[in-house]
């Protein structure tokens, strides 16, 4: 099995990455199923239950998200109503809208099963992502060996002690919130595949995918400045990582990073 892995999706470019760019990279890769984090969709903050479907439409099986994922509240019903199409991290209290894993399947029946995690360094004091994190894959591994992980991280010492801590019991573990794709990517001594962070699929000539000025303004003034997705370059971020599907082990792992023409 070939697993896409898209890295945050920011705004309306990242969205047009993905309309334009997935149809040629799930044929040249031979993908099998396409999993995103989309929780940054809404204009670089949230998701909306129209901006879900359209990354749906756009070949997507499954998004995940994180933190941002509570900035639109339309999309709290569409949580409990969709929990095999979006994802919330699996770590917030019990009665939190939506669920934290799913198991997404090919159109031949084949399963991966995708568990969604939020990190506590730097960020919300939630419910320990190791002990949950691992709940979850114990009961998805009932069903199916192959699994993926997105660990939405704010530092990289947790992406990678999740990853170390879920080596063997899954087929990859991959970062997602920082927004800047790392080179670390290999298979672990488990079998399990690992990226401390899949980047953006969004403006490259940005901060993190906001327009700069915006950005180096609140950096010197200190002040809160209204962010706007920036615009220009574009880039469709993440990995591919092929899965054996009577293991769960991953075969490999390959860095992406596809241009959107014209920008």
């Amino acid at each position: 099995m070939k697993v896409l892995f898209c890295g945050d999706v920011v705004g309306k470019p990242g969205l047009l990455a993905l309309q334009t760019l997935l149809p040629k990279l799930i044929g040249r890769h031979a993908i099998d199923l396409v999993v995103a984090n989309g929780e940054n969709v809404a204009q670089g903050s949230g998701v909306t239950p129209e901006l879900a479907e359209a990354l749906l439409a756009a070949e997507v099986n499954l998004i995940t998200s994180g933190n941002h994922i509570w900035s639109k509240r339309e999309i709290l019903p569409y949580l409990d109503a969709h929990p095999d199409k979006l994802l919330r991290p699996a770590n917030y209290p019990p009665g939190t809208p939506g669920k934290g894993a799913a198991i997404v399947k090919t159109p031949s029946g084949r399963k991966l099963g995708v568990v969604n995690v939020e990190g506590r360094v730097f960020m919300k004091n939630l419910e320990d992502p190791f002990r949950v994190g691992m709940a979850e894959i114990e009961k998805l591994r009932k069903e199916t060996p192959c699994i993926l992980v997105d660990v939405h991280c704010d530092a990289t010492s947790e992406k990678n002690a999740l990853g170390c801590y879920f080596d063997g019991k899954v087929s990859a573990v991959v970062g997602t919130h920082t927004h800047v794709q790392t080179a670390d990517e290999r298979i672990l001594p488990g079998g399990t595949a690992f990226l401390t962070d899949a980047g953006m699929c969004g403006p490259l000539d940005s901060v993190i995918g906001v327009r700069k000025e915006l950005v180096i303004e609140r950096f010197l003034t200190q002040r809160n400045t209204r962010f706007e997705t920036a615009k220009g370059l574009v880039y469709l971020q993440g990995c591919v990582i092929d899965i054996d599907d009577a293991t769960g082990k991953a075969r490999s792992i390959e860095r992406v990073r596809e241009k959107l023409p014209d920008t």
